[in-house]
């Protein structure tokens, strides 16, 4: 469905961006950030203006502002970047996640809208009006960083245009709870696609449930010719391309909500090929396996988070992102699910194996993009799991 807001450019319906009228900077201007617990912060207009609401979270990545924005698992939040600088390199048509800028809306302290980087494509100003995108500024982010750490994970609104209070109280009713919310089918793509060496040996079907640009970039480098296939693909028609490996990716919304997904990668680690998933499809993976997930309380975004190898031992820096978590005591208390990584700064499962299968995933974000590359030999264990595979039938 398609909704014309303000005069601008008609897009598909979403329920978290409402009436994102861009107009010409205005410094001035104020801005308001209303929580769903009646909190409100005051800033000021970037410029980018109009309201926008979603899940609030924040980011603690100093850097890969772009790539944060454009990642699919992201759609329908308001982003807040703890590092208190963004758009002073502006942006790269390299370094896009996605085909567009999936947070329903930024809150930052200081938003530069001239960008020094040579190569650089375009300002973050220019990106964001492109898209017409809510950006609100001069918010004091490190007491609303500490504010959410506190009270958890909620609802808010942005506005630069309603400054009545329970006129925005009214609005931001009408944003749903990401608790039991499927957006796979939003984010995910329509169409299937391939991409790799078209003679390659390895084969990978990938289901699409927000996946991220360079995580098949990370399959295709290795070699591997990738089939991207849309969310709700039967696991029949993936296999029907003859494919050597499936993955699952990363994506946005609650795993639990989608039992369709589940019991089509239920299929997939039935099949008997090397089955990798990566966050959401991690989540998907461990639900086949009958365990269970739940929605943290503030969840993990940024790229320095510590996770520990259990098999082992050694650690690694990570980038993550993902508001749902697999249930530990489930994985304890499971007898064909092994925990493989571990997150060592509230000991959430970070990676499980089956047992009886060979199928792996992790909750964190081993292409890296933003983050350090610490993680990236997980590709390698898939690549290499598909080759014995091939080898050995």
């Amino acid at each position: 469905m398609l909704i014309n807001f303000g005069g601008n450019k008609a897009r598909p319906y979403s329920p978290f961006f409402l009436n994102t009228t861009t107009h010409m900077k205005e410094a001035t201007k104020k801005a308001i950030l209303l929580l769903e617990d009646g909190t409100v912060f005051y800033g000021s207009s970037t410029g980018l203006d109009g309201t926008a609401y979603g899940e609030i979270c924040f980011n603690t990545g100093m850097t890969g502002y772009q790539e944060i924005f454009t990642d699919p698992s992201y759609f329908g939040q308001l982003m807040v970047m703890a590092t208190s600088h963004i758009g002073n390199y502006g942006v790269h048509a390299d370094e896009v996640e996605s085909r567009n800028i999936q947070i329903a809306g930024l809150i930052t302290k200081n938003f530069s809208d001239v960008a020094s980087r040579v190569g650089k494509s375009d300002s973050l100003y220019g990106y964001f009006e492109k898209q017409n995108k809510v950006a609100i500024a001069d918010i004091d982010t490190r007491a609303l960083v500490r504010h959410i750490r506190d009270a958890g994970a909620m609802n808010a609104i942005i506005s630069t245009e309603i400054h009545d209070l329970d006129a925005l109280k009214a609005e931001l009713a009408n944003c749903p709870s990401m608790e039991g919310l499927a957006l796979a089918p939003v984010v995910s793509t329509k169409e299937s696609y391939e991409v790799g060496p078209e003679d390659s040996e390895v084969r990978i079907a990938a289901l699409d449930l927000g996946i991220k640009n360079n995580i098949v970039r990370c399959m295709t480098d290795r070699g591997a010719r990738v089939k991207v296939f849309p969310h709700n693909t039967p696991t029949e028609e993936m296999m029907s391309w003859n494919p050597n490996g499936l993955f699952y990716s990363n994506g946005p919304g609650d795993p639990a909500a989608s039992p369709e997904v589940v019991a089509e990668v239920a299929k997939g680690i039935a099949s008997g090929l090397p089955v990798f998933g990566i966050c959401l499809g991690h989540q998907m993976i461990a639900l086949a396996s009958g365990l269970s997930t739940y929605k943290m309380f503030n969840g993990h975004r940024g790229i320095n988070h510590p996770v520990k190898n259990v098999e082992t031992g050694l650690g690694e820096i990570t980038s993550q992102n993902h508001g749902f978590v697999v249930k530990m005591e489930d994985v304890e208390g499971a007898v064909n699910v092994a925990l493989t990584h571990i997150h060592l700064n509230d000991q959430t499962v970070a990676g499980i194996k089956r047992t009886d299968a060979k199928c792996f995933s992790v909750q964190y974000h081993p292409e890296a993009s933003p983050g350090p590359h610490d993680s990236r030999y997980l590709f390698d264990q898939f690549i290499e799991d598909i080759k014995n595979h091939t080898s050995a039938n």
